[in-house]
């Protein structure tokens, strides 16, 4: 089990029912789909985080949650959408031809709008402003020319995820504010540091996953250019759990998908199921430590 806890934190060592949470979804593309399994977790144990922030898919699903949709919701929306190929192929068609553009200068090759993608596929119930969501919401970004992270949370809600999720090479960059911005996992993969003060006890969920195979064989260049990618993201996500460590961190086992493996959703959920027993087992495990 891919779980921290620090049971000797002075503010998780108060009477349990007094006790928060806030909750960290992690940037790492379909394998960001096993967010739905800790959405059900708090969900099932009636736990209604004070805040909650993402990077990426993280952004996306935390997004939902921060919406008021429940676990439920988002399973049944994702297989419904991206995890169905007729479904998905009809709305990502009725874009047309201006959802792939080549543009803002340097960044070419066809990358596709992830703002009209994400106006196609985005359920209604996530609005269109930070301010009309039920729970805080903090969106993690990449200034490209800034070379710095940037926390979004206010404005713009849809831009704002877009420009979370916009991973290099695939997406288009998305301007706010007069910047241009990348994916927040860029700098941000698991953005729990930005919840630590908001609450008793933070979760933080890491789903980039890691190269896999024989450890022979050379991999393409697709799988060569993104495992690099996340590589450079655990080193960052290291160093992070070295220097402050989130009360519970948890690392669903999804490291065999790809980062575009969203048609594999059901397996993706299947894989990852085992990640609510390792959630719920943390959270017992923080209210023990707390005399609970």
């Amino acid at each position: 089990m891919n779980t921290k806890l620090a049971f000797n934190d002075p503010d998780v060592n108060k009477r349990s029912g007094d006790l928060t949470f806030a909750v960290a979804f992690g940037g790492g593309g379909a394998r960001g789909l096993s967010h739905v399994h800790v959405i059900e977790t708090l969900d099932e144990l009636g736990i209604r985080p004070v805040a909650i922030a993402g990077s990426s898919i993280g952004a996306i699903m935390g997004a939902g949650m921060a919406a008021g949709m429940s676990g439920a919701d988002i399973r049944a929306y994702t297989m419904e959408t991206v995890g169905n190929p007729s479904v998905l192929a009809n709305r990502l068609w009725s874009l047309g031809p201006s959802s792939m553009r080549d543009t803002l200068g340097d960044f070419r090759f066809g990358q596709f709008n992830l703002e009209l993608v994400l106006k196609a596929l985005l359920p209604d119930a996530i609005p269109a402003r930070f301010q009309d969501l039920r729970l805080p919401l903090k969106v993690l970004a990449t200034d490209y020319y800034g070379r710095s992270e940037v926390v979004l949370q206010e404005g713009d809600l849809r831009a704002a995820i877009a420009a979370s999720a916009a991973l290099p090479g695939i997406f288009m960059p998305v301007p706010i504010n007069g910047r241009i911005m990348i994916d927040g996992g860029i700098f941000n993969p698991v953005p729990y540091d930005h919840l630590m003060d908001l609450a008793d006890v933070v979760i933080g969920v890491d789903v980039v996953g890691a190269p896999e195979g024989d450890g022979f064989s050379p991999p393409s260049r697709m799988d060569s250019m993104f495992g690099a990618s996340q590589l450079m993201m655990q080193s960052a996500i290291a160093l992070k759990l070295k220097l402050q460590p989130p009360h519970i961190f948890l690392r669903p086992p999804v490291g065999r998908f790809r980062v575009l493996d969203f048609l594999k959703a059901k397996d993706i959920l299947e894989q990852s199921l085992s990640v609510k027993d390792d959630l719920k087992r943390a959270i017992d495990a923080v209210h023990l430590a707390a005399g609970g």
